[in-house]
């Protein structure tokens, strides 16, 4: 309904005599814009909170994430989390990043202070999240395993790095891909008639030299500017020559040289290269012999890789894996005992596990291995191996109260249904080895164009687990570089459509009994300069707090529900 703006406008006509001055007035009537029609409708609506059945549901969490600064400082954040939803969470703030401090100590200050907080508002809080490989104090973490250092004695010196004469079966520092076929010698056919040798044999000439490759692999990666020499003895059943590259780790290529092209004849020589190292073969720590152009058998004998040491010989004594693994499980203990003893009289559910599954092997874990890493990246699965998820659930669970509930969560459960079900195949690996998991979050993560055919399939993959589901973190953008100065009112209307559809859905396809509940991780529009999804209009409010339609549709979502 439309209603009719009077504008009174006068007109005055001043005589040119000093007579009295008559008046007349004219009314125009002006149409409401229909934005304005559309916005006093979006305003009509309660707070969101109003529109769940609490008795149907009486557990369920409707939640939104803010940061602990929004939420301290009693702002408008603070006033719109308080009547609009009944539980908040951290999207940084309870993580090892902002916890461990450089020596080790959990600093939960200002965590203490939130929950203070949020108990006076009476809202409950989600614990967000206990072990993830993005977020973490990682200087920290890697330093507890890092090498131990011996000093040297002041007189410059080469120092052995790694290095293997093949007399046993240790292959800790070499392997190979399948196309090199490794085996030993006999003995006494090694270099110089003594013991043994190593033999690659390479079947058939490969269209690529990399095709068939051996590698050297040791630790610590290499630096611009260091000085090492490879040394080695070498011979093959033809007369060929080799390239060598440099690699990250095994197959993790970086640069085409390394310690340049071996020659190779049918008598034992020994090779031997003095090399600087340069910004591209920084960080390497593998050396990839390429053997495929020649279909023949090679020999390797007494590898050796040596540093030129300027502070005279001192030794680097790398920790085994298994000491590796003993210490950052030992850190993950402390992290999770920490915040789960300290949070407990108040928070109830947690993200135990985040992120694990990887995207382009939706059914394996993901890995730092190969990669360069940010700064605040560690993956625990790299030292505790397949099992650490197994391990984080059962701290948490020793730590935890009665009845709380424990969470894995991941992203793009709804665009990958492979990756939906790797998640729900690890989630019970996990209970095989004797942890329980509680519930799977979804995070949802999506825009007006996502596929609702998956959506729907998603839900119904993970209520099939009989576990509680949880959305986690949704927002709903309105398609790739679209800003809110080039949304349209389609498009808007086609946010609110996809925010009521996923509602809608996870009801529809969820139990009653196992809804934990809902999170709104974008309450506003995305500003410009944020570190997520910056300068999308995601939200439910503009960056000024207006609401959207968007926020119509959570409402009818959750009307009745």
């Amino acid at each position: 309904m439309k209603y009719l703006y009077k504008i009174a406008a006068g007109v005055t006509f001043t005589a040119v005599m000093a007579s009295c001055s008559k008046h007349e007035f004219a009314d125009y009537h002006v149409d409401k814009p229909a934005s304005f029609d559309q916005q006093e409708i979006i305003d009509a609506y309660q707070p969101l909170k109003t529109y769940l059945n609490t008795e149907a549901n009486p557990g369920f969490k409707f939640g939104v994430a803010l940061s602990l600064t929004e939420y301290e400082n009693k702002g408008v954040k603070y006033r719109l989390a308080n009547t609009n939803f009944n539980e908040i969470v951290l999207g940084y703030e309870m993580k090892h990043g902002a916890v461990v401090r450089d020596n080790g100590r959990l600093d939960l200050t200002t965590i203490k202070a939130l929950l203070k907080t949020a108990k006076n508002a009476g809202i409950d809080v989600y614990g967000h999240t206990l072990c993830w490989h993005a977020n973490q104090n990682a200087s920290y973490l890697k330093k507890l395993i890092a090498p131990i250092i011996i000093p040297g004695n002041g007189i410059p010196a080469w120092v052995p790095v790694t290095s293997n004469n093949f007399e046993s079966d240790d292959r800790s520092n070499y392997e190979a891909n399948t196309n090199a076929i490794l085996s030993f010698t006999a003995a006494g056919q090694g270099a110089g008639g003594q013991g043994r040798a190593l033999k690659i044999t390479n079947e058939s000439v490969r269209p690529n030299d990399w095709d068939a490759q051996f590698f050297i692999k040791f630790s610590p990666a290499v630096k611009t500017g260091e000085q090492y020499e490879l040394s080695m003895d070498v011979r093959a059943d033809a007369n060929v020559s080799i390239p060598t590259q440099a690699h990250v780790v095994p197959y993790s290529y970086k640069h085409y040289d390394f310690f340049g092209s071996i020659p190779f004849t049918s008598s034992w020589t020994r090779y031997t290269k003095t090399i600087t190292v340069s910004t591209n073969m920084a960080d390497c720590g593998a050396i990839a012999f390429n053997l495929g152009k020649n279909a023949t058998n090679y020999y390797f004998d007494n590898i050796t890789l040596k540093k030129y040491d300027e502070t005279g010989g001192a030794q680097t004594i790398e920790r085994t894996a298994e000491e590796k693994k003993t210490i950052i499980t030992n850190a993950l203990q402390q992290f999770i005992s920490g915040m789960v003893d300290t949070c407990k009289s108040y928070v109830k559910a947690w993200d135990v596990v985040n992120e694990p599954m990887d995207d382009g092997r939706p059914n394996e874990l993901k890995t730092g291995l190969g990669k360069t890493l940010a700064a605040d990246e560690f993956y625990w699965q790299d030292y505790m191996g397949k099992d650490y998820a197994a391990e984080a659930f059962k701290i948490a669970r020793e730590h935890c109260n009665t009845g709380d509930k424990l969470f894995i969560n991941d992203y793009n459960l709804e665009y990958s249904l492979d990756k939906c079900r790797g998640l729900i195949a690890y989630v019970e690996y996990i209970e095989s080895k004797g942890a329980r998991v509680d519930g799977i979050g979804t995070q949802m993560h999506i825009s007006i164009n996502s596929d609702k055919g998956k959506i729907a399939e998603m839900f119904t993959l993970l209520a099939a687990t009989g576990k509680y589901i949880k959305v986690s973190e949704l927002d709903i953008g309105l398609g790739e570089n679209v800003t809110a100065a080039l949304a349209t009112a389609e498009q808007y209307k086609a946010q609110a459509d996809m925010y009521k559809y996923v509602i809608d859905k996870y009801f529809e396809l969820i139990p009653a009994s196992k809804r934990y509940g809902l999170t709104i991780w974008s309450p506003t529009d995305s500003p410009a300069n944020s570190s997520w999804r910056a300068g999308q209009p995601v939200g439910l409010w503009t960056e000024d707090f207006t609401r959207k339609p968007a926020y119509t549709g959570v409402a009818e979502g959750l009307k009745g529900k």
